[in-house]
């Protein structure tokens, strides 16, 4: 609740008027009955035409004032709601990209996507439900009780009682319902995560012709779902047909009491149909309200799961802003200067009992391409999440430009980095849309030069060119052009270090030496950083780290490792060899 009343205080002034309006409305609601009751106890009974008019102009007016008052109120409700649900999601997203990789694993894709979609739609129809129905229910029960008081206190008196029976079965049913609600958010997640691997994963199921697995695993998630929907919707269905009991009972004593307290000359007739009114009134209200608050729950453990989002403390943090020296001109006179540099630099994951990465000593600089070797899970691309801060070293340090990262605002660090993911990823939108990425007001000469630079001539032959449209993640595009488009996109950005993460690996080796040629020019004021797995992408790099269980087991040119690193050695002879039988076969 703290988290909506957050939300809530920005808009305070629009809660005020929003509720203003509901009680002129629900004010509206409640003098028509004894309007109606007056005007026919005092107008009809003794034929006064200008009171029968008085009465019903003045019941015109109060009419007015309650459907105004619905109208405008139901309006500003949904203003309101959608206004707090923007929010909340807008901080939700802006949280989580503040998250580390740890902090995101922590919820994972679908269950983001639950708690930002499917979680705020029920936070925001809640919040219109709860000012239209839960609301106005006090104001309604004391008022109308009262005012039914006013015309006979016994009628008062039964009302109360009647309204007591009603309210304590609503509360019994919504401390019941709560738990089955919280069940169902968790399912939600469930499917949401269950549906994207299978339609995702849909050509390895294929390929493995899994199909009848997938049917019984979605068939089980989808049923532990029904399962508790039609707990609720039972639990719906007899709080229904409860409160209509009740509210047929309600009638039937008012109008037994009512006929009593008539017949002994203690109220008037016309005054039986304004108490009536005010019970059902009461009761209609009761029963929507006890209908919204069965939903309370579900609402509540969807804001309680955007409070794990919006209140979590990042574990990668902001330190004070160390400005990189100046670029440009100055570049040529600064030689060699190091642009990242991991001194004894160490890295665990929270959950792991073993370093990922242990005692990490090299240096990037600048017009020197350094690159990273080692076999599957060594930890190479960990290096490059070190060097962006998604991850921050456990020992030791990372330093950029001779300011450690941790020292630095995550944004003018990667505002200096270039990087080139391991999975090329590109938005939905044009070709033209995605480069801009890397500079929001590069010109189209700038966008065919960087096009050039990473051998995605392609794009030319296209009928749109650049205003080619992109499917998400760019699966209208082969996995090579895919890379190629990234490594433009990192190409429009003018940094201090190019970081390409096996940015190579869908490339033929013609286009992968021409990209190489092509990328000496374009960034030789830079440091160059390529993280890869083939031997002949790092050739000709000036200095090679080869890394084994994520330690440094060789630093060197090829040459001095071929010569001094027998694990340098083992990976260049299999590729070599491997490479003598495809040309063979």
């Amino acid at each position: 609740m703290r988290l909506l009343l957050r939300f809530l205080r920005p808009h305070k002034k629009l809660v005020a008027i929003t509720l203003l309006v509901v009680l002129l409305d629900n004010t509206g609601t409640l003098l028509v009955p004894t309007m109606l009751a007056n005007m026919v106890n005092t107008g009809i009974a003794t034929g006064d035409f200008n009171h029968i008019v008085q009465g019903g102009a003045l019941m015109l007016g109060a009419s007015m004032l309650a459907s105004g008052g619905a109208i405008t109120g139901t309006y500003l409700a949904a203003r309101l709601a959608s206004n707090v649900a923007r929010d909340i999601r807008d901080a939700i997203y802006e949280r989580s990209l503040a998250f580390s990789n740890s902090d995101f694993e922590r919820f994972g894709t679908g269950s983001m996507i639950t708690r930002s979609l499917n979680d705020m739609n029920v936070v925001q129809q809640s919040i219109i439900a709860t000012i239209q129905m839960v609301l106005p229910l006090p104001f309604l029960c004391i008022v109308g009780i009262f005012m039914a008081c006013l015309i006979d206190w016994q009628m008062g008196m039964l009302l109360a009682a009647v309204t007591a029976v009603v309210m304590v079965i609503a509360v019994v049913t919504i401390v019941n319902a709560a738990p089955i609600f919280m069940r169902l958010q968790k399912l939600i997640d469930r499917m949401n995560v269950v549906l994207r691997e299978s339609i995702i994963g849909v050509r390895v199921i294929r390929a493995f012709t899994k199909e009848r697995h997938e049917e019984r695993r979605l068939d089980e998630v989808f049923s532990d779902y029904a399962s508790s929907a039609i707990k609720v919707n039972m639990m719906f269905a007899g709080v229904d047909a409860a409160s209509f009991f009740l509210m047929n009972i309600a009638e039937v004593a008012v109008l037994w009491l009512g006929g009593n307290r008539v017949g002994a000359h203690a109220m008037e007739i016309a005054s039986i149909s304004a108490v009536l009114e005010y019970a059902m009134l009461i009761l209609f209200y009761i029963m929507a309200a006890q209908m919204v608050a069965l939903t309370l729950p579900r609402a509540k453990a969807c804001l309680d799961r955007a409070s794990e989002v919006v209140d979590l403390v990042p574990e990668i943090r902001d330190g004070a802003d160390a400005a990189c020296a100046a670029k440009g001109a100055a570049a040529d006179a600064r030689g060699n200067e190091a642009v990242a540099a991991f001194d004894h630099a160490t890295f665990k994951f929270s959950d792991a009992d073993e370093d990922t990465l242990h005692d990490l000593n090299f240096t990037c600089r600048r017009g020197q391409t350094t690159a990273i070797i080692g076999s599957t899970g060594s930890g190479k691309s960990t290096v490059a999440k070190l060097l962006l801060r998604f991850h921050d070293v456990t020992d030791g340090s990372v330093s950029f430009c001779d300011a450690d990262v941790r020292a630095m605002t995550q944004e003018s660090l990667r505002d200096r980095i270039a990087y080139v993911p391991q999975k090329a990823w590109l938005f939905s939108g044009t070709v033209a849309s995605n480069l801009r990425f890397g500079n929001e007001g590069a010109t189209e000469d700038e966008m065919r030069h960087a096009l050039e630079v990473a051998q995605a001539g392609f794009v030319d032959e296209l009928p749109d060119g650049l205003q080619a449209r992109v499917a998400q993640g760019g699966t209208n595009f082969s996995g090579g052009q895919r890379q190629r488009l990234s490594i433009a996109r990192a190409l429009m950005k003018h940094a201090d270090l190019y970081i390409f993460d096996d940015s190579f690996s869908a490339l033929d080796f013609k286009t992968d030496a021409a990209l190489r040629r092509a990328l000496v020019d374009e960034t030789r004021d830079a440091a160059v950083l390529i993280i890869a797995q083939r031997i002949s992408t790092i050739l000709h790099a000036d200095q090679i780290v080869v890394l084994k269980d994520g330690v440094v087991v060789g630093l060197g040119t090829h040459e001095e490792l071929m010569r001094d690193c027998a694990v340098y050695r083992a990976i260049a002879d299999s590729q070599m060899k491997g490479g003598a039988g495809d040309d063979q076969r």
